[in-house]
């Protein structure tokens, strides 16, 4: 009787243990059969954006502070992948590069791209250390180059358009526009007004024109002018922020601006992770 319970434990974990593979299976096809995936991962105060083309090809796009980053990338990727294939760092402060070290341990990673702006924190350079050893190529990133990441997705790099290697990092920061179809993301790191008003003065109006804008500097008074909002005239604006954060982002004063243009601002600290899921007709779904 006993042996008999053994055979029946045995062939029911083995059927549960079929059907839980067969549903992870399914749910990695599903993934790999949709359009564009954009993502706002909840990392507390920090960015890190995950970008999946219809062809699979994945981008991240900072990566937050410390051991938030795994976690996050959990809720967007097969647990079967362990391979990225780029990743962009808008700029070099702890908030953005800080998860990397965590990423380089799990992810197989092929290319990184930098501003060329620098940080002399222990945590930026041990991630370049990390790069170095394991022989990762580092890309600068300039005014001009466009990523083509499959399935009709593009990034064009609109700022840094000079040598910025002696500027502040958030002065420094990447500006890009993600293409795909009627959809368009407007990335913007850190960077300042600054930044925006030499990015405003070098691109035409159908060049800034786009449907999503990630908010500079979690949403800081010092970013996100009214002639830059203007000029993306988004229908998103996201913000990636921390909850009861000590700077008090995002400022009253960059909300009121979004709202004279009617954006729908969606914020990491009230909603946690945001994903979108667009089609090339420009429908997107998001899970908020």
């Amino acid at each position: 009787m006993f042996q008999k319970s053994k055979v029946y434990g045995l062939l029911s974990f083995t059927f549960l243990l079929l059907v839980a593979v067969t549903y992870l299976f399914y749910l990695d096809f599903q993934n790999s059969n949709r359009g564009l995936t954009f993502a706002m991962l909840d990392v507390g105060q920090g960015d890190a954006l995950f970008i999946e083309s219809p062809t699979g090809t994945q981008l991240l796009v900072d990566s937050g502070p410390p051991r938030k980053i795994l976690s996050q990338l959990a809720r967007v990727m097969s647990p079967f992948d362990r391979h990225i294939d780029a990743i962009l760092i808008t700029n070099p402060d702890a908030d953005h590069v800080g998860g990397f070290e965590d990423v380089l341990k799990v992810y197989q990673i092929d290319r990184v791209f930098e501003p060329g702006t620098f940080n002399d924190s222990k945590t930026y350079q041990n991630f370049e250390s990390e790069i170095k050893n394991k022989n990762i190529p580092n890309i600068l990133a300039k005014k001009g180059m466009r990523l083509d990441i499959g399935g009709g997705v593009v990034i064009d790099i609109l700022f840094p358009d000079r040598d910025v290697s002696l500027w502040s990092s958030n002065d420094g920061s990447i500006i890009a526009k993600l293409s795909y179809g009627k959809t368009s993301v407007m990335l913007t790191g850190d960077s300042t007004s600054l930044t925006e008003k030499i990015v405003l003065g070098g691109n035409s109006a159908s060049v800034l024109e786009s449907t999503i804008l990630k908010i500079g500097h979690h949403g800081s008074r010092t970013s996100t002018s009214y002639d830059f909002a203007k000029a993306v005239t988004p229908t998103y604006a996201l913000i990636s922020n921390g909850k009861d954060n000590k700077y008090g982002h995002p400022h009253k004063d960059v909300l009121n601006t979004l709202a004279q243009f009617g954006v729908k601002v969606l914020r990491t600290d009230l909603l946690g992770t945001i994903i979108f899921s667009c089609d090339k007709m420009g429908a997107c779904e998001t899970n908020k």
